[in-house]
């Protein structure tokens, strides 16, 4: 997995506070290939979580034995975090290359007939437009440096599979990721003009602790049936996406531009 591919590149990797997260995933991806990370968490959302919370710091001391690490403790759904993120980033390295946008709200969600004003702004606010403010300030603070094989900016959204089949007690959650599913030809299109290319991702159902972590009987029979509608019931693990993530992020992957891929191991949906 070791390489120079992004060796001189720096990385904003959202949501990175758990082991067994996307997020912890992709930024050791990237750090194997040679960049430096700079990582948010926010602990008090994970808390309330059935997987619960870890410490930051452990999983940045273990990512610091490969590559440079910073991090900060931020609630993306203020609306100035967004841009204190890159701020900071750019501070401390000089530069930012590449945003991975993996974070998002888990919870306080239901169907149409359960959810309220503030599900659904709470879901806009974190996993929507944190995402577009993000883009916006990195977008910004980026300094295109074209190579012998062009730019070497990337963003990275991350989707659900909202538009591939029914989310139906996850109204907010859908609603807030379709935003981004939506806007990706659009937004590419603008930042593909300053040398960033932007691609969105849907990871599919991943395993990120909320299967292991079923316990009532009615949980452990979702887990059931989302492990049978995977071929060889085999459920997505967090490096699944974290490999089309890193390389999305390297130079291979120059060519491929707004586009919303869907990595989800051949998942059943006519099963779920």
């Amino acid at each position: 997995m070791a390489s120079e591919a992004l060796a001189g590149r720096v990385a904003v990797v959202t949501g990175v506070s758990r082991r067994n997260g996307i997020g912890f995933a992709v930024a050791q991806r990237l750090a194997a290939q040679g960049a430096a990370l700079f990582l948010t968490h926010w602990a008090p959302h994970d808390a309330q979580q059935p997987w619960g919370a870890e410490d930051p710091a452990a999983l940045c001391r273990e990512l610091g034995a490969v590559t440079r690490v910073a991090d900060i403790a931020v609630d993306l759904a203020e609306p100035a975090a967004a841009e204190r993120v890159i701020t900071e980033a750019a501070g401390i390295f000089g530069q930012v290359d590449i945003l991975v946008a993996n974070h998002a709200r888990s919870g306080s969600d239901g169907s149409l007939f359960d959810v309220d004003a503030g599900m659904l702004d709470g879901h806009w606010a974190v996993d929507a437009r944190s995402v577009l403010l993000l883009t916006q300030a990195f977008a910004r603070s980026y300094r295109s440096e074209a190579g012998p094989v062009g730019d070497r900016g990337r963003v990275i959204w991350m989707t659900s599979g909202q538009h591939l089949g029914p989310m139906r007690t996850e109204i907010a959650y859908a609603a807030a990721k379709s935003v981004l599913a939506g806007l990706t030809a659009t937004v590419a299109d603008e930042l593909i003009e300053r040398g960033i290319v932007l691609n969105t991702v849907n990871p599919g159902p991943v395993d990120t602790g909320y299967l292991t972590a079923a316990t009532t009987d009615r949980d452990l029979g979702v887990v059931e049936e989302v492990r049978a509608a995977f071929p060889r019931g085999r459920v997505g693990a967090p490096d699944d996406p974290a490999r089309l993530i890193a390389w999305l992020a390297s130079d291979e992957a120059r060519w491929v531009v707004g586009q919303v891929i869907d990595s989800e191991g051949g998942f059943r949906r006519s099963r779920w």
